[in-house]
């Protein structure tokens, strides 16, 4: 049986397309006479005549035409194996799912996608805000192919994995009498009105971790669900709270200061997702994005000479 290569198939085409055999080698980058050997061992190797010599000219010939309408499609085929490719890299026609932890979502997600969007130009993007006891079904029904959430997902169907640690940080109104301190104790918020998150709540648990250690029971004035609830009370001058450095990572927040807690504390944000499920290359790209940016954010957690609401 008479087989083609590839290269044979490159160096036919360039010649059927440019007409000449100098042609061929300007297209190819490599030298005229290697081409001109290369058809000739082709068409000996094949047994037929692939071109007419014509003035210096190779024209495809009439029996040969089977042949180069095969080598069009095999063209066209790398044509459309190339763009599907290079479709794949912008992220086009692909779809990534997955969902976040409000306390994430806030701002180090916005961070994140822009850096996949940077990376996957035409990737759609479809990011879910859960709670944690939403995290189970979402994950083992493969509505998406991570979460980034601040507690570990307690299922033997899940696997969780540490991205980042961050402290707990006290946050309060501007012109608060306690915002002039560099670092802010539990014992100074303890008879403050303090605004929390629902002790039962894993996340709560954490918040109110320092207090216990220090010996305090928090009595929370009002409580909010999520983060976001607890730092807009703040802003709005209607408490103090602790939270998470994740929470508050925007540079500029007016209305709020931010102070360093001084007891020992710490949230820590993992990713979690189904085990087993192999994860895509994008879906991995946009975990090592979150890693990154939590990690920075934990390293340049405030620092209490300049941290401000500004």
């Amino acid at each position: 049986m008479r087989e083609i290569t590839l290269r044979q198939v490159e160096v036919i085409r360039a010649v059927m397309m440019r007409g000449t055999i100098s042609g061929a080698a300007e297209q190819l980058n490599v030298s005229a006479p290697g081409i001109s050997r290369l058809v000739k061992h082709t068409e000996e190797s094949l047994g037929i005549r692939l071109f007419e010599r014509r003035a210096g000219r190779f024209i495809p010939s009439v029996e040969a035409g089977a042949v180069f309408d095969q080598i069009s499609n095999v063209y066209k085929g790398v044509e459309n194996l190339q763009q599907a490719i290079l479709s794949l890299e912008k992220g086009q026609d692909v779809r990534l799912a997955f969902a976040s932890a409000p306390s994430v979502a806030q701002f180090i997600a916005a961070r994140a996608i822009r850096s996949i969007r940077k990376r996957y130009p035409d990737l759609f993007i479809d990011l879910n805000i859960l709670k944690i006891e939403e995290t189970v079904d979402y994950l083992l029904l493969e509505r998406g192919e991570f979460v980034i959430m601040s507690s570990l997902i307690g299922n033997a169907g899940i696997e969780n994995v540490k991205l980042a640690e961050a402290r707990l940080v006290a946050i309060l109104p501007e012109g608060h009498p306690l915002a002039t301190r560099k670092v802010i104790s539990v014992h100074d918020l303890a008879d403050q009105p303090l605004i929390g998150v629902d002790l039962n709540d894993p996340y709560g648990a954490k918040l109110a971790a320092p207090f216990i250690a220090a010996g305090i029971q928090p009595v929370h004035s009002m409580r909010g669900r999520f983060a976001q609830t607890v730092v807009s009370l703040v802003r709005h001058g209607l408490g103090v709270a602790l939270i998470d450095a994740f929470s508050v990572a925007e540079v500029y927040m007016p209305g709020l200061v931010r102070r360093p807690l001084a007891e020992p504390s710490g949230v820590t944000v993992y990713v979690a997702h189904k085990k087993g499920r192999a994860l895509s290359g994008f879906a991995e790209y946009a975990i090592q994005r979150f890693r990154k940016e939590l990690v920075a954010t934990a390293e340049g957690t405030f620092d209490p000479v300049t941290t401000t609401g500004d």
